[in-house]
């Protein structure tokens, strides 16, 4: 049995300092992904795609360990945050959120694994959500990002030092805001949350 921490292996990307921001060249890599719009707080979606994804993800882990003799850590969740039309966004807003919530998945889960996978699941406990998540590529480049420590309500600050490193360099913001959520934010206490706060520029 091969094991595998994928998440150490990418350690410069997923445990940056709290200290300062940090310049990282992200490759692609392959994403299970469910799409929404609105308020994260009270959207109903949002907690089903959340669940949705774990199931899949946790489904096809133990197909790879039992099939490829492949064992390795299911990776955290991650979300991108975005408002249409390329709007400034704006944090009052939350009914015109729109979010990408999704899992990394490792090199050898493919389309036809991940079929199994929903397919075995639909048999157990079906759901709809489990329909509705998309497997995609998803490359973001060069990127500035830092750790954050606290309540999602508190990342502001931060936020602010990624895009002022960004712009201070010389550089354009480009793409969505990404969070890479290092903490169950179901179980963990606000204080204590830790996400990796991403955003790429040109």
């Amino acid at each position: 049995m091969i094991k595998r921490d994928i998440k150490t292996e990418l350690k410069n990307l997923y445990n940056p300092t709290a200290k300062f921001p940090v310049n990282v060249d992200v490759p692609s890599f392959n994403f299970l992904m469910f799409d929404g719009i609105g308020d994260p707080t009270i959207s109903e979606s949002f907690q089903s795609g959340i669940e949705a994804l774990f199931s899949l993800s946790y489904t096809i882990k133990f197909m790879v360990r039992n099939d490829i003799g492949i064992d390795y850590g299911v990776m955290p969740l991650e979300g991108l945050w975005w408002m249409q039309n390329d709007a400034i966004f704006n944090v009052a807003q939350r009914d015109k959120w729109q979010w990408t919530l999704m899992i990394m998945q490792p090199e050898y889960v493919t389309f036809d694994v991940i079929n199994k996978a929903i397919k075995k699941l639909m048999t157990k406990k079906p759901s709809e959500y489990l329909l509705k998540l998309k497997f995609c590529e998803y490359s973001e480049g060069e990127a500035m990002q830092i750790m954050h420590i606290g309540p999602f309500a508190d990342e502001g600050p931060n936020i602010v030092k990624i895009h002022d490193e960004i712009l201070k360099s010389g550089h354009q913001l480009c793409g969505k805001h990404h969070e890479i959520y290092l903490s169950d934010f179901r179980k963990t206490a606000p204080d204590k949350l830790k996400t990796v706060l991403r955003q790429p520029y040109r």
